[in-house]
C-alpha cells in the first residue's frame, strides 16, 4: 500500500513538472508581449521612423581620390630635414627624448651611471691595494683569520642599501611607462601593431585604417634617408596625443621599439600587450625589433611619423582610401 502510495506521489510530481515545462514558453511569449513592453519596442522604433534619415555620403570621384591619396603621401613624404630620432655616427648618448616616458628614463640613467662608476672605481682600487699591499713579496707568511663579522656585515648591507636606492626611482618610471592607468585607459587614439616576419602590420580600429610596413630596399631609398631604417609605409600620429599601442604578433615573438620615445614592448602570439607613448615634437623617428626573431630580424625597421592634427586628419582621409583595397600581404621587401 505505501508503495502504491509513492508511486501515486512520483507519478503525480511528473506530471506537475511536464505541465510547467508545456506553459513556460506562453508565459514567457505571454510576457513579452505585455503592453509595457509593446510600448518600450514602440519607442525605440519610433525616432528611427520619424527622424530624418542622413544623406549618403556622395561618393567620390577618380580624380577627388587621387586627389586625397596624394595629400597622404605628401604628409609623410621623406624629409631629411625632420629626421629626429635616429642614429648617428659616434653617438655616445641617448637620443633626443620627446616623450614624457624618455624623460623620466633619461635622469634615472644618468643617476644610475654615476653609482655603478663609483662602484666600479671602488672596487678596483681595492683590488689593486689588495694586490700590492698583501702580495707574497710583502706577506711571505700568510694571515691565520678567516672570518671577520664587521667586514661581512658592511659588504652585505650596504649592497642592499644601494640597490634599495636604484630600485625605488626605476619601480616608479617602470610603472609610469607600463602601467600608466590613464594613459592605457583614456588614450586619444588606439593602433594595433602585429609582428610577422619579417614587416609589421598597423591597424587603426578607430578609423578603420589598416596596412602592412616593410623595408624599403637599398635601391629605393629616398635621398638622405637611413639605410635599414626607411619603410614603404610609416606608422603616422597626431603631435601631443596619448597614443596607445596594442601589440600582439602573428608567428614568433618580436619586440616594438623606439628609442626616443623610450618604449620597448614585446609582440607576443597569442597574447595582447599595451603601452603608450606621448610625442611632444612633430617629426621623424626611428625604431627596430629588438628580440632576435628569425633570420631577417634586422630588416623590420620601425618608422613613426609624428604631424599635426591638422595633416593627421588629411593623411587619414587619403589613407582610408589608398589602403581600402589592399588585402593581401605585403612580404618583405629584402636587400637584394
Amino acid at each position: 500500500m505505501t508503495q502504491k502510495i509513492i508511486l501515486s506521489l512520483r507519478a503525480l510530481s511528473l506530471a506537475l513538472v511536464a505541465s510547467a515545462l508545456l506553459v513556460l514558453p506562453t508565459h514567457t511569449l505571454a510576457k513579452e508581449a505585455t503592453p509595457a513592453a509593446a510600448e518600450t519596442a514602440a519607442d525605440a522604433v519610433a525616432p528611427a521612423a520619424t527622424s530624418e534619415q542622413a544623406p549618403a555620403e556622395k561618393p567620390l570621384s577618380a580624380e577627388e581620390r587621387k586627389v586625397a591619396i596624394d595629400a597622404a603621401d605628401a604628409v609623410v613624404a621623406f624629409d631629411a630635414s625632420k629626421v629626429i630620432g635616429a642614429p648617428i655616427d659616434w653617438q655616445i648618448n641617448f637620443q633626443e627624448s620627446v616623450t614624457p616616458i624618455k624623460d623620466a628614463i633619461k635622469p634615472l640613467h644618468n643617476a644610475v651611471l654615476v653609482v655603478i662608476t663609483l662602484i666600479t672605481l671602488f672596487v678596483l682600487g681595492l683590488l689593486v691595494y689588495v694586490c700590492l699591499r698583501f702580495s707574497k713579496k710583502r706577506n711571505p707568511k700568510a694571515a691565520s683569520f678567516t672570518h671577520n663579522k664587521t667586514v661581512e656585515i658592511i659588504w652585505t648591507v650596504i649592497p642592499i642599501l644601494i640597490l634599495v636606492g636604484i630600485a625605488i626611482p626605476s619601480v616608479r618610471v617602470h610603472y609610469k611607462l607600463y602601467y600608466n592607468e590613464n594613459a592605457l585607459t583614456n588614450p586619444d587614439m588606439t593602433v594595433k601593431v602585429v609582428g610577422n616576419q619579417w614587416y609589421w602590420n598597423y591597424e587603426y580600429p578607430d578609423l578603420g585604417i589598416k596596412f602592412d610596413s616593410n623595408m624599403t630596399k637599398d635601391a629605393d631609398l629616398p635621398e638622405g634617408a637611413p639605410r635599414l631604417l626607411e619603410v614603404d609605409n610609416a606608422l603616422v600620429v597626431p603631435v601631443g596625443k596619448v597614443v596607445r599601442l596594442q601589440l600582439t604578433a602573428a608567428d614568433v615573438m618580436h619586440a616594438f621599439a623606439v628609442p626616443a620615445f623610450g618604449i620597448k614592448k614585446g609582440a607576443i602570439p597569442g597574447r595582447l600587450n599595451e603601452t603608450w607613448f606621448q610625442a611632444d615634437k612633430e617629426g621623424i623617428y626611428y625604431g627596430q625589433c629588438s628580440i632576435l626573431c628569425g633570420k631577417l630580424h634586422g630588416y623590420m625597421p620601425i618608422k613613426v611619423v609624428v604631424v599635426s592634427q591638422e595633416e593627421f586628419d588629411i593623411w587619414a582621409r587619403g589613407a582610408k582610401l589608398k589602403y581600402a583595397s589592399n588585402d593581401s600581404l605585403q612580404f618583405a621587401a629584402l636587400n637584394q
